[in-house]
């Protein structure tokens, strides 16, 4: 039943060539990559924080992205739409644009002679960090397998 369903939803893609597009080119897709993208700076900026927790008066960093990804998903601006099937569909409003952003935090109280990165906070951010990469990695990599799956014809 799965299969045929399946079958079923990439005819209608492929007699419509500009939605069979968009099932590459989907804001999940765009997501997820730039998710990514987010986490693997984020593991940077972490791992810079760690390593400098004993340097005195370093401040430590942030990387700034669900906010940026909030704004753009909450958008309502003009967006653009197609006039015929066959043509191509316009990108998702901003999203391939959207870059993590690494800022310096200097409101947190730094200790006497010392910094403001605390230890335990940077390792439950590492560790979220970690989640959260492993949860885009698993998502894309199912949706990859799905469409493989169909493509072989449910085998």
């Amino acid at each position: 039943m799965l299969k045929i369903f399946l079958i079923k939803l990439i005819w209608k893609y492929y007699t419509n060539w500009g939605n069979f597009m968009n099932l590459f080119n989907d804001t999940l897709s765009t997501v997820l990559v730039r998710q990514m993208d987010a986490c693997t700076l984020r593991q940077q900026v972490i791992a810079n924080n760690i390593a400098n927790i004993n340097t005195p008066g370093f401040k430590k960093f942030e990387v700034n992205f669900q906010q940026q990804l909030q704004q753009a998903l909450g958008k309502s601006d003009f967006t653009m739409r197609t006039t015929n099937a066959r043509h191509i569909a316009p990108g998702q409003s901003g999203l391939q644009n959207l870059e993590p952003e690494v800022v310096q935090v200097g409101d947190t109280a730094m200790k006497a002679g010392k910094n403001n990165v605390d230890i335990d906070e940077e390792m439950v951010d590492l560790a979220a960090n970690t989640l959260l990469y492993r949860l885009a990695t698993r998502v894309r990599s199912d949706r990859a397998n799905t469409m493989s799956y169909v493509i072989k014809g449910g085998r």
